[in-house]
């Protein structure tokens, strides 16, 4: 599984309704053209800054960091939001198998 985590801004934004429909077409935008779990996860209460996670689960860890290095390049093309930063983390879960 991999995570990208980006910090987000939003020069303009009067308010946080403002902020919330600029986020809301980003998470749109990612959601139609990519397979990933987007949503925001921190900052909900400010109203020009914020975090978003994207998830996606694969085998391909080449895959994935590609993918998501183009998530992240992507963010910030419409002038409506500036990306800060971004990271991509992967999980490798321990399966234990009983009988």
């Amino acid at each position: 599984m991999a995570v990208l985590i980006a910090e987000l801004l939003f020069p303009d934004a009067a308010s946080l309704k403002d902020k919330r429909r600029r986020l809301a077409g980003l998470v749109a935008r990612i959601r139609a053209n990519y397979p990933v779990s987007v949503a925001e996860v921190g900052g909900q209460d400010l109203w020009q800054r914020g975090t978003v996670g994207a998830a996606l689960v694969t085998t391909d860890g080449r895959l994935a960091r590609s993918m998501l290095d183009r998530i992240a390049g992507g963010i910030g093309r419409d002038g409506e939001v500036e990306l800060l930063s971004s990271r991509v983390e992967f999980f490798h879960p321990e399966w234990s198998e009983t009988e």
